[in-house]
């Protein structure tokens, strides 16, 4: 049951639908093939105190896939805009089109991923479990809004049953804030199965995207099971930031499986029991975000049709006492 449910889910995502039997022909399994796309990897690098390490360089780096070398495309730190890596580690600058520079089309429209920033999707609980602090939650998101990088884009997403788009993606403050304020207290909480639709908005947008997720307790409506939805941002490549509250720090389960979609996917698990602990999570994203590393690369050929390990080295001597915090792989997608 917990493979077909897996399945279920990939062909959900990739819009993949069996091949209908040829007239007269008996009927056959499906046929897979592989489709390995660009993979975006983003990681930080801290030190023995756990501070971050800025200016390293792509040369620095050296990336395996199975233990496989890959080849760095485009390199980026922080929110600044991504550059081409050449042969022997050398750079030089992408200029997107003009027209792409100054905008960011709508979810799903084309754009450029090779502008500067990050896309940001906030997933924001409004279910009956926020009652008590809804107002307050409302005004750490709307500060971190506020205080993210000029070059970032925030779509901003409630939920409870169902999932409201309250503000599409954008790099308009007032915008996000106004779809942000807009947002009424709910029922029941359906995390993953809103997560999910999350997940696929954001996949549509090249470059670099997290999703932060803003609970205040269990899930009790979702039909999706959480690493079904965790394995999906595993394999796109979407950091999933989880801010959780004091309800959901009471449920050993809920904080398990919030520690679990964290850690795999490249983020980071807060639980912030007060109003000034979620400010200061948000705060901790946001400088997570302007100390990170983003490299893209084209998988080499690889006969692994599964999980396939990303490993991210710096083989310099005090390169080897450095901390690198990166999603640990993915799964090739499969089409028919």
């Amino acid at each position: 049951m917990k493979h077909l449910r897996g399945f279920a889910l990939l062909a959900l995502i990739a819009g993949a639908l069996p091949v209908p039997p040829r007239a007269g022909a008996q009927e056959q399994q499906p046929f897979f093939r592989i489709k390995v796309d660009m993979v975006v990897l983003s990681f930080t690098v801290t030190d023995s105190k756990g501070r971050y390490v800025n200016g390293l360089k792509p040369n620095d780096f050296r990336i395996l896939e199975d233990g496989i070398l890959e080849k760095v495309s485009t390199f980026a730190e922080g929110n600044r805009p991504a550059v081409q890596v050449l042969e022997g580690g050398q750079t030089r600058p992408i200029v997107p089109p003009p027209a792409v520079a100054e905008t960011v089309p709508a979810v799903g429209e084309p754009r450029s991923d090779t502008l500067a920033g990050t896309n940001v999707f906030v997933l924001f609980d409004t279910s009956n479990y926020m009652y008590r602090g809804f107002v307050y939650a409302s005004d750490a998101i709307a500060d971190f809004v506020r205080g993210l990088d000029r070059a970032d884009s925030i779509a901003v997403y409630t939920f409870s049953r169902n999932l409201s788009r309250v503000a599409m993606l954008t790099r308009n403050r007032t915008d996000a804030i106004t779809g942000l304020r807009k947002a009424v207290a709910g029922d029941d909480a359906a995390l993953y199965n809103c997560l999910l639709l999350t997940l696929r908005d954001a996949a549509k947008v090249p470059g670099r995207k997290v999703v932060i997720v803003f609970s205040n307790g269990p899930d009790n409506a979702s039909m999706l099971a959480p690493d079904d939805v965790r394995a999906v941002a595993e394999d796109e490549g979407i950091p999933i930031y989880v801010i959780s509250t004091l309800e959901a720090n009471r449920d050993a389960i809920s904080s398990h499986v919030f520690n679990r979609i964290a850690s795999r996917t490249g983020g980071k698990a807060y639980f912030a029991k007060t109003w000034q602990k979620q400010v200061e999570a948000f705060e901790s994203i946001r400088e997570d975000l302007g100390n990170s590393y983003t490299i893209t690369y084209y998988p080499q050929r690889n006969p692994n049709e599964g999980f396939r390990k990303i490993s991210v080295e710096i083989p310099s001597d005090v390169g080897r006492k450095y901390r690198v915090r990166a999603r640990p792989g993915y799964r090739p997608r499969a089409g028919f």
